[in-house]
């Protein structure tokens, strides 16, 4: 049990005309630990951020725009990384409000709401850059295929495709489990505190 439940608790327990302190307690712990958990999805973000841009220097970029460039996708390319850029910093901005609105909030309404605001939030971000995943794939896929298919059977044609499908879908699960390990403790912590306060 840790210090929220046992203020909890202690408010459940005590006598009607004390809990007006402890229900105060409850509140600026449960809104100290909401900061705290907002700034972390902060934070995180910034060091997704920060690992976009630091891939510059441990990829081979010069090769990856050549593959690009046979496949007829340069300005494709450009266009995703700008995109990426654009969802990552309009998602970081998002994150720093909703941690700067946290810590002037001054009531409970205001923090259950803040609260909503943040869980909404991320799960935008994460199925943001799930899609912008899957339109990279799908189209890496539909020009290479397309450079290809008078060389394929139909059968075959069937089978790459139905390959291809299952490989999106994995690869997609992969990343939607990394963004669980990343925020779906925290999101669950919030939803913690967020019962918490609807229960007072």
């Amino acid at each position: 049990m840790d210090l929220l439940d046992q203020y909890k608790k202690a408010w459940e327990n005590q006598p009607e005309n004390e809990q007006k302190v402890s229900k105060t307690d409850i509140y600026r712990m449960t809104k100290l630990r909401s900061s705290s958990i907002i700034k972390w999805i902060f934070l995180i973000g910034i060091m997704e951020f920060s690992l976009l841009t630091s891939s510059y220097f441990f990829m081979d970029y010069d090769y990856i725009n050549q593959q690009y460039k046979e496949l007829g996708l340069e300005n494709f390319y450009i266009l995703f990384q700008i995109a990426a850029y654009i969802v990552i910093i309009y998602f970081l901005r998002k994150f720093y409000l909703n941690y700067k609105n946290i810590s002037v909030t001054d009531n409970t309404k205001g923090l259950m709401n803040q609260i909503l605001k943040t869980r909404r939030t991320v799960k935008n971000y994460v199925l943001v850059n799930l899609i912008l995943a899957a339109i990279v794939m799908i189209v890496l896929f539909v020009k290479s295929f397309y450079t290809k298919i008078e060389e394929l059977t139909f059968s075959k044609s069937i089978t790459i495709i139905g390959i291809y499908i299952i490989v999106i879908i994995f690869i997609l699960f992969l990343f939607w489990l990394v963004y669980q390990l990343l925020y779906g403790i925290l999101l669950k912590k919030l939803n913690k505190n967020y019962r918490n306060l609807s229960d007072n």
